[in-house]
């Protein structure tokens, strides 16, 4: 089995938006049950919240699920049991990075845009809990792309190595 973790600050936007759509996407490709996904903030704000309303919102209307994620925050032993842990942001990968107890932990930590097949926008996904307008949407469309190639990756290389 293969262990994929998604981490934001919060945990209640951008994490688990990958996860409800990394997890739709490997149970329509027939893996759902060789592959564990979770994620997890970098902060403790929102331990125990459900997703944000308006994330929540926009993935049902494109047939993602996220009902039952509660955010929690990442612990070093995340480092012991997921093959792969997913930032969000440069900020998220160099806290992740900090917290990695060795140097093959730390080879874990990627980010979600190495993933992406479109490479000429930014690394990041952008947080969109303060801003207006369609920022849930364009995140859902980075994390759509950035989730197939992630897909395929752990297809062909059982999520252990680093993207290409």
């Amino acid at each position: 089995m293969v262990a994929i973790l998604f981490v934001c600050t919060g945990n209640i936007c951008r994490s688990p938006t990958a996860e409800g759509v990394f997890r739709h996407k490997a149970r329509a490709a027939g893996l759902d049950g060789s592959i564990h996904i979770d994620s997890a903030g970098t902060t403790a704000y929102h331990v125990g919240e459900p997703p944000d309303e308006r994330a929540a919102q926009a993935a049902r209307r494109r047939g993602y699920d996220l009902d039952g994620q509660r955010a929690r925050r990442v612990a070093k032993g995340d480092f012991d049991r997921f093959d792969l842990l997913v930032a969000m942001d440069r900020s998220h990968f160099n806290a992740l990075r900090r917290l990695a107890p060795d140097e093959a932990a730390r080879h874990r930590v990627v980010m979600m845009s190495d993933f992406a097949s479109r490479r000429d926008g930014p690394g990041d996904v952008p947080d969109p809990y303060y801003g207006a307008g369609d920022g849930f949407e364009r995140v859902l469309d980075m994390l759509e792309d950035a989730t197939a190639g992630l897909l395929e990756h752990v297809r062909t290389n059982s999520g252990t190595s680093q993207p290409a």
